[in-house]
């Protein structure tokens, strides 16, 4: 058995994480043991948490997290002392990847580019590829084509519109409920930006969304509920539809004779049943990008010591990837991390009456939890 490490522990459904000792078990052929350098926070991390995910709940004492980017420090496959990203499937029987060392299966690894900073690396991961995987693989998005982001100033939104502009969309437009968050989206490329208002039916919406966009020929859907609705009602005929959240809802309103009319195609994209070997070329785009200085990042990064802070950080709807870095992990080589595109904070960010205790958004805060099921 390993020496016992520090790690965030989630006591049962709904409690916040707290911190404590783990012993991780021997690693067995086929694992990797990898050094924790840096580790983003998710909402699928708080979602999974809060017990009310579709997908998975944990009765048990867990290690919440579900990417990072680290050292290895023991494999058969991977090199020690080889800089890797890592998937994490966090359950009472796996510990995640908020911890200093994490244990990781062979498959759920890839290398790092040499010289990419560990940090932006691991933001771009889980939410970057939510905004590459269902613009470029599921709706096949062509140049000139026009794109709609709604969730637009969350992490996957924000990526959104920059892989939309770097595949050579026409015209892209973010919608999304934060208007100051919204004006920031002109920088990284998009076109124009609607506002979501309380109480606006579908149809005034579709009336501003209209007047913003023109026809809209691919959606990615982040928020669900009344915003999908008012979006279907501006797609052109042939319009490709990607759903990847609900904080808007659980159910919309999706009149036959618009879906069959325009011939509309509806799909559903969630990274976490994607293996992360169907997840390579997204992020070798992305890092790709990130190493050129073509993407941007906003990040908060956060000491393992205070991961309490950033688990409020990310239930409040940052319009920035909380990333945490445990202390004294295990490192043979310094990597610079890039500060111009981090900003370090060391206090609980105010909270946010719009944000439910699981990290996504309410219905009226639709600006940006659309990753919580990537």
């Amino acid at each position: 058995m390993h020496d016992g490490i520090q790690a965030a522990i989630v006591d049962a459904p709904g409690a916040e994480p707290r911190l404590g000792p783990v012993v991780l078990p021997p690693r067995t052929p086929g694992t990797t043991l990898v050094s924790v350098v840096a580790a983003p926070l998710n909402p699928l991390d708080l979602v999974i948490a809060s017990g009310t995910f579709h997908s998975a709940r944990h009765e048990d004492p867990y290690v919440p997290g579900s990417e990072c980017v680290g050292v290895v420090l023991e494999s058969d496959r991977h090199a020690p002392g080889s800089w890797v990203y890592a998937e994490c499937h966090a359950s009472p029987d796996t510990p995640g990847a908020l911890a200093a060392r994490v244990l990781v299966d062979d498959d759920d690894l890839l290398p790092l580019p040499e010289g990419l900073d560990p940090v932006l690396a691991a933001a771009v991961g889980n939410s970057g590829t939510a905004a590459f995987m269902p613009l470029v693989e599921v709706a096949a998005l062509r140049p000139g084509e026009t794109v709609l982001v709604l969730g637009a100033t969350g992490a996957v939104g924000r990526f959104a519109i920059q892989v939309a502009r770097g595949h050579g969309a026409g015209r892209v437009v973010g919608v999304a409920r934060d208007r100051a968050a919204l004006e920031g989206l002109l920088a990284l490329g998009a076109d124009a930006v609607v506002d979501l208002r309380a109480d606006e039916g579908a149809e005034e919406l579709a009336a501003r969304l209209l007047e913003a966009a023109g026809p809209v020929d691919v959606v990615l859907d982040g928020v669900y509920g009344v915003p999908l609705e008012a979006a279907l009602q501006v797609c052109a005929p042939r319009a490709r539809v990607v759903n990847i959240g609900n904080p808007a809802g659980a159910t919309a309103r999706i009149p036959a004779g618009l879906l069959r009319g325009r011939q509309l195609t509806l799909s559903g994209f969630a990274g976490l049943h994607t293996p992360l070997r169907d997840k390579r070329a997204a992020l070798t785009w992305l890092w790709s990008a990130l190493a050129r200085d073509e993407l941007q990042v906003g990040v908060r990064t956060f000491p393992l010591d205070e991961l309490p802070s950033a688990w409020r950080a990310q239930a409040a709807s940052p319009h920035a990837k909380c990333v945490v870095l445990p202390e004294g992990a295990d490192r043979p080589r310094p990597t610079p991390i890039r500060r111009e595109h981090t900003t370090v904070t060391h206090t609980p960010a105010p909270p946010d009456p719009g944000a439910t205790a699981d990290g996504s958004a309410t219905a009226a805060d639709t600006s940006g939890a659309g990753e919580q099921d990537a």
